[in-house]
């Protein structure tokens, strides 16, 4: 099949693949530089960094990007610094911004302010609409069969139509986009692109330690698990010793500095979230979306468009 562009707002990328934004420090510069050179859009993971830190990852990723393709932000909304992260990246360049797991209305004039797309990540036809009249550059569809917090228990199939028929912005597809065959799929379903986080999570250039992405290769269908985040929306993640000492209710805080807007405080996520980056897998939440026993082996970015690409042409 013709591969389409990817036009969101004022920008152009030359293939409909975006990298999911993975916290914590899951998707950095590294990552998000190297798919925007391959021809896509390469997403920092905001959450839980400073201001700073952020600006560097920034740098990271445009000097290896070189101009191609383009650099995008997520941030977790229901973080303290959501506006400072948000609006720190808007000022300083960034091609676009992604808002999900919560709603915010202020991102849109912000947005406008900076002349910034913002995409909404959304669970509903309902939510869509709204996110396409407050301004939503594109909508990200997610399904439940995504990694990390969900807003939904439905899967892609049902939702991806919905939305389609309900707006005229851009659609994005996520949740159990891993092959080629997958993204044909969805843009035979009428998505203008797709969404892809653990797959390019399990790839040389994500900065998830080995024994996280070791985790990813070793995982069976049966490991993919829903838990309940402290943000308030469930999460899907991997089985490990940590999730089921959670089940049992044998984890809980020790210290709070406050990372979130409102925390149940049934455990600290940011702490399980930088231990697992850590490599620390005793302690650590690894989010992952449902389809990743399928993934058999880490491979380069530049392999793994390769691949996407090579699948979607013999279609």
């Amino acid at each position: 099949m013709k591969i389409p562009h990817l036009t969101i707002g004022n920008i152009t990328v030359p293939y409909p693949i975006i990298q999911g934004g993975m916290a914590v420090r899951i998707s950095g510069g590294r990552l998000a530089g190297t798919v925007a050179k391959a021809g896509g859009v390469g997403v920092i993971a905001g959450t839980a960094l400073t201001e700073a830190e952020l600006l560097t990852e920034m740098e990271k990723a445009k000097n290896i990007a070189n101009g191609t393709g383009a650099i995008g932000i997520n941030v977790l909304f229901a973080v303290s610094n959501f506006a400072d992260l948000i609006r720190t990246a808007m000022k300083n360049g960034i091609d676009m911004v992604f808002s999900g797991a919560g709603f915010s209305r202020d991102v849109f004039s912000w947005g406008r302010e900076f002349n910034v797309p913002v995409v909404s990540i959304v669970s509903s036809g309902r939510l869509a609409k709204l996110a396409e009249k407050l301004g939503a550059a594109a909508v990200v569809v997610e399904g439940k069969e995504a990694g990390g917090h969900l807003g939904t228990d439905r899967p892609l199939k049902d939702i991806l139509p919905e939305v389609v028929g309900q707006v005229k912005v851009p659609v994005i597809a996520a949740g159990g986009i891993i092959t080629g065959k997958d993204i044909k799929w969805a843009l035979d379903n009428g998505a203008d692109g797709v969404q892809m986080g653990t797959r390019f999570a399990a790839s040389e250039e994500s900065d998830a330690p080995e024994s996280f992405k070791q985790t990813y290769l070793d995982a069976s269908k049966e490991d993919s698990i829903l838990i309940e985040s402290p943000v308030g929306l469930p999460g899907r993640a991997l089985k490990t010793a940590f999730t089921e000492r959670l089940d049992k209710g044998l984890i809980k805080p020790t210290v709070c500095n406050s990372c979130l807007k409102k925390c149940s405080n049934r455990f600290c996520l940011r702490l399980a979230l930088e231990d697992a980056q850590k490599g620390l897998m005793q302690d650590g939440l690894i989010f992952a979306g449902e389809k990743v026993h399928t993934i058999k082996e880490i491979l380069p970015v530049q392999k793994i468009f390769h691949n996407l690409i090579s699948e979607l042409r013999q279609d």
